[in-house]
């Protein structure tokens, strides 16, 4: 499968070796209205069982991307993340053997995405899979960056656990409520909110009035940057100069970067901070370098760290010096010597549980996508495990808001549910790029985001 994945899409090689994309997998990025569709979320019936639950079992599908095929279609390098199946296989194997899901057994399936394909038409022949032929009780997302994506499940009633960096706003969470949740990630409010002002905190904007912002135009980033982002960077006396890119397609991209990197450059604006993820940042930076912009740059996790210095012959290396921003996800921020692996608890938990069915990791970085997985899995039974009455997404969110604080997840820092919280990731990290080690490193303690 795999190989006939990479044979039908060798005459896009050159494309995305020119842009400079850091994989496929996470190049696309939200499109789309993103708006609700008719009666997603809504009127829930807390006294029936949801799909994919009996009174044995509940369904639940664990999306992968294939991201080693990516990595042979771009030749960007990146860790090797292991064999999901085997990984879905081993965390079946622990849920079931510490008593399922509130004593129903898990009943785990993996579907592979590919993300070289990524549309919305793709991503609602998925949910139509997920939802109608498998009829699960919920899906764990990775690689699904399409908006209309999330509305899709929530109507057919699937509880969402997303594992994937894209940007979830309170309002998308409110709206989809009560399928909509992550196990692994940060609020974008508080991400935002939180980035700007440690980039204040760090002299980012010190001596500047003027500020460059590549930003993905989607609905919940344009919520971000105009109802957030830009009165807080106001506030500090920097006006934002924003560049949004259609991030629809890999050309929609490579054109709103360009566009934005000749504007910045007439501007004169020399400090340039990414919103969206989308791999803006990585694109970006080879654009501007071929066309002799410099600048000082700022990032956060979910414009991927780790790509930078992994691939230093795709973007510029005078790009990092100076670079600054927030990690929230050590897997894709640093490198292991700079923060130990593993870490006590919650990561540590993962990893023994992968170990228990003779998987390990050589790397975290390696883990990326093993530990979103193992976040989801212990989510999903901490829930399940305090559901009063029929089995359903409304019940599991009940069970979840009251005993979500005492949930850690093992890809990030801090403990973000609890509440109405919708999202597990409860702390950042200042993050620097050292020249030293050319690579990036945690400075600080715990920074709680904020809300």
């Amino acid at each position: 499968m795999a190989t006939e994945r990479r044979t039908a899409r060798t005459h896009d090689r050159a494309l995305w070796a020119r842009t400079g994309a850091a994989g496929a997998a996470l190049a696309l990025a939200l499109a789309g209205c993103g708006v609700l569709m008719p009666g997603a979320g809504k009127g829930v019936d807390s006294t029936v069982a949801g799909p994919g639950v009996s009174d044995d079992a509940v369904k639940v599908v664990f999306v992968a991307v294939d991201l080693d095929a990516v990595q042979d279609a771009t030749g960007f390098k990146t860790a090797s993340i292991g064999d999901p199946e085997k990984q879905v296989a081993a965390l079946e194997k622990w849920v079931n053997e510490n008593g399922g899901l509130g004593g129903r057994k898990l009943d785990a399936v993996l579907r592979w995405y590919d993300a070289q394909v990524d549309s919305p038409a793709a991503e609602e022949q998925l949910c139509n899979q997920v939802s109608q032929d498998d009829q699960a009780f919920a899906v764990v997302l990775t690689g699904q960056f399409q908006s209309n994506a999330r509305p899709c499940y929530a109507q057919r009633n699937t509880l969402m656990l997303d594992a994937t960096l894209v940007a979830n706003d309170t309002e998308i969470y409110d709206e989809l409520d009560p399928y909509l949740w992550t196990a692994s990630y940060p609020e974008y409010d508080a991400f935002t909110s939180s980035y700007i002002d440690a980039l204040d905190k760090q002299g980012f904007f010190e001596g500047r009035d003027k500020v460059a912002i590549v930003a993905a135009d989607n609905p919940v980033n344009r919520r971000a940057i105009e109802k957030r982002a830009v009165k807080q960077l106001k506030e500090l006396g920097v006006t934002p100069e924003v560049g949004w890119v259609d991030t629809t397609d890999i050309g929609t991209i490579y054109q709103g970067e360009e566009q934005a990197a000749i504007t910045f450059a007439s501007k004169k604006v020399d400090r340039v901070m990414f919103l969206g993820g989308s791999r803006l940042a990585s694109i970006f930076a080879t654009i501007a370098g071929s066309k002799g912009f410099k600048a000082r740059y700022a990032i956060s996790t979910f414009d991927n760290p780790s790509f930078f210095v992994n691939n230093p012959e795709t973007v510029p290396s005078e790009t990092m010096t100076g670079m600054v921003g927030i990690g929230f996800q050590p897997a894709q921020d640093v490198q292991d010597a700079k923060l130990a692996f593993p870490r006590p608890g919650a990561e540590s938990e993962c990893l023994d549980i992968y170990k228990a069915s003779g998987i390990t990791f050589d790397t975290r970085e390696g883990a990326r996508v093993a530990l979103p997985f193992c976040d989801a899995a212990r989510l999903l039974k901490l829930g399940a495990d305090d559901v009063s009455g029929a089995f359903n997404a409304a019940t599991w969110s009940a069970a979840v808001e009251t005993v979500g604080a005492q949930f850690e997840t093992a890809s990030g820092f801090g403990t973000g549910l609890g509440g109405p919280s919708r999202s597990a990731a409860g702390a950042y990290r200042f993050l620097r790029f050292d020249d030293e080690c050319s690579c990036f490193t945690y400075e600080g303690d715990d920074v709680p985001f904020t809300k």
